[in-house]
């Protein structure tokens, strides 16, 4: 199968910007290195198979969301790209999507 290019959009970068700082200040570097290096695996898993979580038209049209650990990532994909749009905990999602 194809591996789809991965995109982030300047919200996601933020985003993950944002969750490794309180990662840091929270649980110390080694475990949010870990948690960081699990979202990246996670991105990997979705260009290679973008399909592979359901859609979420419901929240944003042409969107689907992948879990990880407390985060929920939002992304949308085209034939050979995917663009990760933003990466939300949970209990954040009414205020940011």
């Amino acid at each position: 199968m194809a591996k789809y290019r991965l995109k982030i959009s300047m919200l996601a970068r933020e985003d993950l910007r944002e969750l490794y700082r309180e990662g840091l200040l929270t649980w110390g570097e080694r475990q949010a290195d870990q948690y960081y290096d699990a979202l990246l695996e996670q991105f990997d898993l979705l260009c290679e198979n973008p399909n592979l979580f359901r859609a979420v038209d419901e929240i944003r049209q042409g969107y689907r969301r992948s879990v990880c650990g407390v985060h929920a990532i939002y992304y949308r994909a085209t034939e050979s790209e995917v663009e990760i749009m933003a990466i939300i905990k949970h209990q954040d999602i009414s205020r940011r999507l």
